[in-house]
């Protein structure tokens, strides 16, 4: 099966976005930047594309122009183990960026992500359907999920 490589459209920021991401997950590394040449359409020199790896993930930055930015149709989700790493993630992509509801935010270059813990699929997935309902509504009030409320609205506390 050919691998899928996620390619992210910026103005003149993708070799910045890119050092800051791998910054930000472990086991990452920029893996190849490539430039304009003489054709164009930018000056000679300037970035064209950085292909970079977000813990085994492939992604290539391109700088294409202001034309196109980002929107919530498409945002990247990261599966946090626990409390703790939903506040570290939570706290670098959010970092001159802004905060949304329901563990939703946009980084500094406008990207989508959601910083989800894992218990909360389980939770929402819970057999008893009050449980999961006031955990879906306990979400829906929060920014940034708190894995400790979700637990207690689950149980009604």
């Amino acid at each position: 099966m050919p691998r899928i490589t996620p390619n992210l459209w910026f103005d003149t920021q993708g070799k910045e976005a890119a050092e800051f991401y791998v910054s930000v997950f472990p086991n990452s590394k920029i893996t190849n930047v490539s430039y304009y040449g003489e054709a164009g359409p930018r000056p000679a020199g300037t970035v064209l594309t950085v292909d970079f790896v977000l813990d085994g993930q492939p992604y290539t930055a391109i700088n294409g122009g202001p034309e196109f930015t980002f929107d919530e149709a498409v945002s990247f989700l990261i599966d946090c183990a626990d409390q703790e790493e939903v506040d570290y993630y939570w706290s670098k992509l959010s970092e001159g960026g802004q905060e949304g509801p329901c563990g939703w935010l946009k980084d500094k270059y406008g990207l989508s992500w959601q910083v989800v813990p894992a218990v909360l699929e389980e939770l929402l997935k819970d057999p008893d359907a009050e449980r999961a309902q006031r955990v879906m509504k306990a979400m829906l009030g929060m920014g940034k999920l708190d894995v400790a409320a979700l637990r207690a609205a689950a149980d009604g506390a």
